[in-house]
Formats: structure tokens, sequence, C-alpha cells
């Protein structure tokens, strides 16, 4: 039995919870090889061992904490000592920090979140460029947020959030322009708020998604499976959601 991506290296940051976790064991599930991080290792393999136990072998737990430079440079490193290539990086991982007044956060949490969100991003994409470039079919996918598109407000995150992504978006911006010559795909998606099913339950087929109701992970995520899937000579640079009212 083959799957549409047997074969592939994929590197998905923030992989312990929500959406990193959500994509990683679709990956997987698509016959991808996995390289997770998550800040400790226990969380990392805590995912990792949920995908083993879908019958997946090829994947590999590593801890990386992207407000360290060294901790990137060692989790890039740890998967160069496995493969002498990437062929997917996700940049998943980015601190949440809610509240509309800006006093309400300290000092501490503002430069954890906008060094998760935006410096781990350039600083990740930086460790795994030359493995990226080893790859014939190079994907850089960036998870930002509605919170990094001009002129968004209706989110109840920090304004430390939205500094965070609006520098993810303008790197991915750059990035895709300056790579595209090599054929390094750089794609972005901006969603709203969303709803994240746990794909090993039942809801995850019997979640409603409807016009009505808020984006669900299913939907996003087959975005990202889609735009990775395309031939090359198909750049998606970015998907941009309607918000339900």
């Amino acid at each position: 039995m083959t799957h549409r991506f047997d074969g592939l290296r994929v590197v998905i940051t923030g992989a312990a919870r929500d959406f990193g976790r959500t994509l990683s064991l679709l990956f997987a599930r698509e016959g991808a090889e996995v390289y997770l991080s998550a800040r400790t290792l226990e969380a990392a393999e805590k995912t990792r061992d949920e995908i083993r136990a879908l019958g997946h072998d090829s994947v590999h737990a590593f801890a990386c904490d992207l407000t360290d430079p060294a901790s990137i440079r060692a989790f890039a490193a740890g998967v160069g000592a496995l493969t002498d290539r990437v062929d997917v990086l996700v940049n998943n991982a980015a601190r949440w920090l809610e509240g509309t007044d800006l006093l309400a956060a300290s000092d501490e949490d503002v430069i954890d979140t906008i060094s998760s969100g935006a410096t781990g991003t350039v600083l990740a994409v930086r460790a795994f460029l030359p493995l990226l470039r080893a790859s014939d079919r190079p994907d850089i996918v960036n998870m930002v947020s509605v919170c990094g598109v001009p002129g968004a407000h209706r989110s109840s995150a920090h304004g430390a959030f939205y500094a965070a992504k609006h520098a993810q978006a303008g790197f991915a911006d750059v990035l895709s322009k300056r790579l595209r010559p090599e054929g390094v795909r750089v794609i972005s998606l901006y969603p709203p708020d969303f709803r994240n099913t746990d794909p090993l339950s039942d809801a995850w087929e019997d979640a409603p998604r409807t016009a009505e109701g808020m984006l669900t992970s299913q939907s996003l995520s087959e975005c990202v499976l889609f735009a990775v899937g395309q031939p090359r000579d198909c750049f998606i640079r970015s998907f941009h959601f309607e918000q339900a009212s």
C-alpha cells in the first residue's frame, strides 16, 4: 500500500499539541518520515509514541526551544545526523499570548512571545536551509495567523503576538522571493481562530464543517497537504481565510 507522501521527510516544530500534533499525525499517516520537536523532549516523545502506535515507525522526537539559538542549532544537527535532506519544514511553533491590555503581560512574556514566533522562525529556516537545499522538492510552511495580516484586529491576542506574527509574515514574504530561483517554495497560512479536533478521535470525521461555523483543523490541514503535494511549477504563496462573524 502506498501513500501520497511516501519517502517525504518532514520537520515540524511545536508538534506536542494542538495543530502541530495534528499535522504530525496526518503527515505520518500519508507515509512521510517525520521529525518532531517540542520545548521538552518528553512532550515530543508523546506525539512520537502516538504515531508509532498507529504502526508508523519513521518518526523521531527532539527537544527544541525556539527562544534559544543553541537549541535550534542542536535540533537541526540532530536531524542532519539522521538524514541528508529535509523536504518540508513546518514552522508551526509559536507562543500564544492572550490579552488586549498591553500592560497585562510581563517583559519576559513579551520577549518570549516575539522570540519564539519571529526570531525562532528565522533561525529555524537558517538552520535547516542546507538540508532543504539538498532536497529536490523543498517546501517551507509557515503557520502564521490572521494576526499577521495588516489591519487585522479582532483577535484577543496580546500586541506582542501581533508583533511576532507580522514579523513572521514579513520574513516569509521576502523569503519567498529570494528562494524562488532555487525552487524552494515558501507557503504561509493566515488562519483566524479555528477548531482543532483530535485526529485520533471519532469527532475528526464527524465534525461539522459548515459555512456558518468556525474554520476546522480538518480544512486547515487539507490546505497544507494540498499545497505540499502540488507539482513543482505550482507555487502557492499563501492561504487567507474569511472569519466567521
